[in-house]
């Protein structure tokens, strides 16, 4: 995952800045995959990539979605925890993933140039950074026009009565380092996304996967937002 530290306030919020988080990536894949793993795995064999596909994963952790890319596409993953990362290197590595590399890098600042990614993914991430909306207008940026977005998280439920009973962790949640108060509609107001879905996989679940494509609009046109 990934977050800033631009700041001292930030720094004590944001998990990656923490001993407690650092030292949790030997146990990440033994836990963090029971609960979101498959979830994850199917979105992205949906996106159907093609060979050649420039892939942009942020957010990328130990690599736990690295086996459901084809081999045939050009993926960059990126995280700010180093040692995440090695994790996800080590599987490259022995899994001779020619095609795959990953960096060091700020989800809120990426450092590729505009119109880089035929598709940008992200899991699990845009809770746990300063700044959401950043976060996202950098996804768009490097995107490509026409390109697709997918994007696994909580966001707040539209249920008053379960938003309610979710915001009431949220003083829990924030210490640990991320938010549960995360409105989608907020976070892509105004921006150049048609977005063609959005979904649980079941009624009970508290994630939603949106699946999105950048449009070649003037900005401040407002997104066009779905709700299937």
């Amino acid at each position: 995952m990934v977050s800033s530290t631009r700041t001292k306030s930030t720094a004590r919020k944001a998990p990656h800045a923490s001993r407690l988080y650092r030292e949790f990536a030997p146990a990440y894949d033994a836990v963090w995959p029971m609960l979101a793993k498959r979830r994850i795995l199917t979105a992205i064999r949906s996106l159907k990539l093609k060979p050649g596909d420039r892939v942009l994963e942020v957010g990328i952790g130990t690599g736990m979605s690295l086996l459901a890319y084809p081999r045939e596409i050009e993926l960059t993953g990126v995280d700010l925890s180093e040692s995440m990362l090695a994790q996800a290197q080590k599987q490259i590595n022995d899994g001779r993933m020619t095609n795959f590399h990953v960096l060091p890098m700020n989800a809120e600042e990426l450092k590729f140039p505009d119109a880089s990614f035929d598709v940008v993914t992200s899991f699990h991430v845009i809770s746990v950074v300063s700044d959401p909306r950043r976060m996202m207008l950098e996804m768009l940026r490097v995107c490509k026009p026409g390109g697709r977005i997918l994007l696994i998280n909580h966001f707040r439920s539209n249920n008053p009565w379960i938003a309610r009973m979710v915001d009431s962790a949220g003083a829990v949640t924030r210490r640990l380092g991320w938010r549960t108060d995360l409105s989608l509609q907020e976070i892509v107001a105004e921006m150049p996304l048609k977005v063609e879905r959005r979904y649980k996989t079941s009624p009970t679940s508290l994630f939603t996967i949106m699946t999105a494509t950048k449009l070649d609009l003037p900005a401040g046109q407002p997104a066009l937002v779905g709700s299937k």
